[in-house]
């Protein structure tokens, strides 16, 4: 486990959740991302085209934290990992899709609600995983009750995460970074809306920085 990404994460603080149908806003999504203090991003395979899109954005800006998301079959990780994701997150937990991340060194981060798949997680010598659906599986209480057995377990919720709630689970010890969507929604994307994406990031690392300085 790659403790330079943990750090990366943790200064990240928030990892934004991109569905993007036009591939060739990649590029000036990254840039409206990076304006607003964000350099990072998970580019999910729900949307055709994924690997392009982090292809692209990883041509525009090579030290951004690029990584794929919604990765859910060994062939898609080969994908992600071709266009040069940094990290590989799915929805479960897939030990296939942890191996073959591992193998090629790049970061899994595999999602993880039980105290079972938190140890099959161990297992393969991870230190963090996602959370999600966050809100439905209990969000920060759950999180926090998860951590007590797991305390070398760092988490990363996505689900439900907004401006409204991140500050609260930012202040849980063991949440690494949030993943969240409130800054790319789909209809910004459509109507290349970026400054209005540039604006989110702001408010959303004015509350990182504003809890990671306490």
């Amino acid at each position: 486990m790659s403790l330079d990404m943990r750090e990366h994460l943790q200064k990240a603080g928030i990892i934004p959740v991109i569905k993007l149908e036009e591939t060739e806003k990649a590029a000036r999504l990254a840039q409206a991302l990076r304006e607003g203090g964000i350099n990072c991003a998970e580019v999910t395979f729900r949307a055709q085209g994924a690997e392009n899109a982090i292809e692209a954005m990883l041509s525009a800006y090579p030290d951004m934290l690029v990584g794929a998301g919604t990765v859910l079959t060994v062939q898609e990780a080969e994908r992600a990992a071709a266009a040069g994701a940094k990290f590989i997150v799915s929805p479960g937990f897939d030990e296939k899709i942890v191996d073959f991340a591992l193998e090629r060194g790049i970061f899994p981060l595999p999602g993880c609600v039980t105290p079972t798949e938190i140890q099959m997680a161990l297992r393969q010598g991870l230190s963090v995983v996602k959370f999600f659906p966050a809100v439905q599986f209990g969000g920060i209480k759950t999180i926090s009750a998860l951590a007590g057995p797991f305390s070398s377990i760092r988490f990363v919720p996505t689900g439900g995460v907004s401006l409204n709630n991140l500050e609260e689970y930012l202040q849980e010890k063991s949440i690494i970074a949030c993943g969240g969507s409130f800054m790319v929604k789909e209809q910004l994307l459509k109507e290349s809306n970026w400054d209005a994406v540039t604006e989110l990031s702001k408010n959303a690392m004015e509350i990182v920085n504003r809890v990671r300085q306490r």
